[in-house]
């Protein structure tokens, strides 16, 4: 050491890491959410490109330092569950995930992850991961939410629609894939109900960018007589089609759903199918194929944290990994930030993303 020098060292403190005792810094978190949750590698995989760019990292650390990135990122994801339900509509789906279970002989069992989309007032899109498809799911994500919710015809809703709170508004491009299915077996009476859906199809076509005020009109003066008929067309195969055919069971699905199907002339703000959710949770469908299973019940809340924050960012059009990076970084240095100043649509991005 330098005798001039002696005693006038000092050193500089060290940066704070978002995780305790871990070195990743916001960009390595950022990095491997983004390679996982947005572009569905998974982490074997991710494991190999990085050791060819010289870096040695185990898919079990990344997988500790993703369930710590879903931690620190939590307080956003809870702001969420709550900001959703001040929508005026929901659009709602889920798909199944394995878990892995070692008690179970065949060593995984089928959980759910559910999506819920909020209105333009709430743009965000949100996951929940359930252990099973009980109605409890629904229930206890949906508590207090008050407005309309379009999904599809499963039973575990019906819970919800008790009490007037919720209006059940039901999904057309499900009926008419009911219908679609058995074309070839009855071409005549399943292509005539097809041409009444495609005619109010071609309503929302034509008012898609119309606001919600004319949306309605339209919907009210041209599509309330196309319901008609197509309501008409039903009742009279319900009388005459074999009830175990699928042309029948079709009918059958279409009749039970009616009141639920025919809500969306109601309002110009709800849809005419719920192909809002179903795009939603098309990612982790996608996902899926390439990391296959769950190891664990938490990696389900992990992929909803994580999940949540990059399919809001998609929504706004906004770099999963820039948003990432910046929310990791100001809540590791503040905690107790303002939830809703760090969402995706109103954040102002680091500069050196």
């Amino acid at each position: 050491m330098c005798r001039a020098c002696e005693g006038q060292i000092q050193i500089a403190e060290a940066p704070e890491y978002p995780i305790d005792r871990g070195m990743p810094a916001p960009g390595m978190l950022s990095y491997i959410a983004t390679s996982k949750y947005a572009d569905h590698l998974p982490l074997h995989r991710l494991e190999g490109i990085l050791s060819r760019q010289g870096l040695v990292l185990s898919r079990s650390t990344m997988c500790d330092w993703m369930k710590a990135t879903a931690k620190i990122l939590l307080p956003l994801f809870e702001y969420l569950i709550e900001r959703i339900k001040y929508s005026k509509v929901i659009w709602t789906d889920d798909t199944p995930v394995r878990v892995m279970d070692k008690a179970l002989k065949k060593r995984c069992r089928t959980g759910r992850i559910w999506v819920y989309r909020g209105d333009a007032a709430n743009p965000y899109v949100l996951f929940r991961f359930t252990a099973s498809r009980r109605r409890d799911g629904p229930l206890e994500h949906l508590e207090n939410f008050k407005g309309f919710l379009q999904a599809d015809a499963f039973a575990g809703y019906d819970c919800l629609f008790v009490g007037g709170g919720v209006t059940e508004v039901a999904c057309f491009a499900h009926a008419r894939r009911k219908f679609e299915h058995c074309l070839q077996d009855a071409p005549v009476s399943a292509g005539k109900v097809l041409l009444l859906i495609q005619q109010l199809y071609k309503v929302e076509s034509d008012f898609k960018s119309a606001t919600s005020e004319q949306r309605l009109e339209a919907r009210q003066r041209l599509s309330m007589p196309i319901l008609d008929e197509l309501r008409a067309e039903l009742d009279s195969q319900l009388l005459i089609s074999l009830p175990r055919s699928d042309f029948g069971k079709a009918v059958k699905y279409a009749d039970n759903q009616w009141n639920a199907l025919k809500v969306f002339v109601t309002d110009g703000d709800l849809t005419i199918d719920n192909n809002l959710a179903e795009n939603a949770v098309r990612p982790i469908a996608l996902g899926r194929k390439n990391w296959m299973f769950l190891g664990h019940e938490s990696g389900g809340k992990t992929i909803a944290v994580l999940s949540t924050l990059i399919a809001s960012c998609r929504r706004h059009h906004v770099n999963p990994y820039a948003y990432l990076k910046t929310v990791i970084r100001r809540l590791t240095e503040d905690s107790s930030a303002d939830q809703a100043a760090l969402m995706p649509d109103v954040v102002e991005l680091d500069a050196t993303n």
